[in-house]
Parts: structure tokens; C-alpha cells; sequence
């Protein structure tokens, strides 16, 4: 969503988020992009029909619901990486667990992890602090560089694209239950870093001050005070 009228703290992490993505790329600093989602799990009510030469599959009309799975995407668009992880939840302490598996399991070699993602109450250090000790969530945030998209612009967080591209690919029918879904993000996620599909990012700062200028609050010039003698 963008907003209606000038919104300097909108333009401000619009600007910021594009100039970390044209960052050159960096092992010692990735940029990685983390976002979530959720998938309604379905299962059939009756055994589908198997495909038959000239037919394709059928399934029954009738479905049974079997909850909603959260998923954490975590993409590095200049490496063509990503991983989908699969949770039950999507809390504050979900996602500080998921960070974590990040800086210590994918990156441990990183000096530092520049994260670019929603801007959501949960995706903040303070996340850390409500799922580990002190110490321990002060080495993961040492870690970490955070980089929050603008408010209600997720569409700048190209994890966002991962999570479309996903739901169009592999989860645009029945999956019964989270560990179908594991099993189905990670063949998905397996072929599509085989084929390292990466992305780079166009839009610059340069280009939203010209196309959306009217966004950008309006200065006033700064009077000199003048002293009187």
C-alpha cells in the first residue's frame, strides 16, 4: 500500500531498502531478504480419483481443514539461495528461532547478516530477547543488520516474490498437513537453488523521486535569523 499524501517515514525506509539490495555482493556481509506467510493445509475427505489416459486426476468436492502452517522464506536475491521453513506458528519467538538457524546454520562464516524484511512487530531484536537468555540474544543481534521495508510495503521485500512464485509453482492445490508441506517446499526450494534463480532489483532512490515524488513532504526553506543591533 502506499500512501495517499507525503509520509516522510514511508520515503525514508523506501530509499533505504532498494540501496541495500544494490549492495555488491558480499560473503562477509550477505544481504538476505525474510518474510512469512501461511498456507491453508486441506486433506482430502475421500480418496481422489488417479489420472487416467485422457483424464486428469479428480478430487471430491468436499475437504476437510486441517488448520493454517506458517511459513518463514529467507532469500539472498544476488546468490539465487532461498530456504522455506515450515512452522506451526508465527511468534515473535518463532521467528527469533528462525533467524538464529540462519546466522549459525547458513551463514556462520558471515561477519555480519544484512536482513531485509517486513516491517512487522514480530521481526525486530527484541524478538531475540523474548526467546533467549541475555548473552544469547545479544550474539545473534551482533550479527545481524536489520532493514525494515516501509510500513504496509512489503511489496518492496523480495521475499514477497519467493512466496508468490511458491504458492504459484508447487502449493496451488491440497496439502493435507505440515510435514506434506515441509516435504513439498523443499523440492520446490531444491530445484529452484539447483537453477539459482536470483533477482536484482531495478527500482533506486533515484527512480521513486521522480516517479512517486508525491510522496516526499514538501521543505520549506530555512529563514536566516537575522541579529538586530
Amino acid at each position: 500500500m502506499i500512501p495517499a499524501q507525503a509520509d516522510a517515514g514511508f520515503v525514508a525506509a523506501m530509499e533505504d531498502v532498494p540501496a541495500v539490495y544494490h549492495r555488491p555482493a558480499d560473503d562477509a556481509r550477505p544481504v538476505v531478504c525474510v518474510g512469512e506467510g501461511g498456507k491453508q493445509l486441506i486433506g482430502d475427505v475421500r480418496d481422489p480419483l488417479p489420472v487416467r489416459p485422457g483424464s486428469p486426476a479428480e478430487q471430491d468436492h468436499e475437504y476437510a481443514r486441517a488448520g493454517v502452517a506458517n511459513l518463514f522464506p529467507a532469500f539472498e536475491p544476488l546468490a539465487g539461495w532461498r530456504h522455506v521453513e515450515v512452522t506451526e506458528r508465527k511468534t515473535a519467538v518463532d521467528f527469533a528461532h528462525f533467524v538464529r538457524r540462519l546466522v549459525d546454520e547458513q551463514f556462520a562464516d558471515a561477519e555480519r547478516v544484512v536482513l531485509a524484511l517486513d516491517n512487522l512487530s514480530t521481526h525486530t531484536p527484541a524478538a531475540l530477547y523474548r526467546a533467549f537468555e541475555p548473552a544469547e540474544a545479544r550474539r545473534v543481534a551482533e550479527r545481524l543488520e536489520w532493514h525494515d521495508t516501509p510500513g504496509h510495503g512489503s511489496w518492496r521485500n523480495v521475499a514477497e516474490m519467493e512466496l508468490s512464485a511458491l504458492a504459484r509453482q508447487c502449493l496451488d492445490r491440497r496439502i493435507p498437513d505440515r510435514e506434506a508441506l515441509r516435504r513439498e517446499a523443499a523440492a520446490w526450494e531444491a530445484e529452484r537453488n539447483r537453477a539459482t534463480v536470483g533477482v536484482e532489483w531495478p527500482f533506486t532512490a533515484a527512480d521513486a523521486r521522480t516517479r512517486l515524488k508525491q510522496l516526499y513532504p514538501t521543505i520549506q526553506p530555512v529563514k536566516s535569523a537575522v541579529s538586530d543591533h
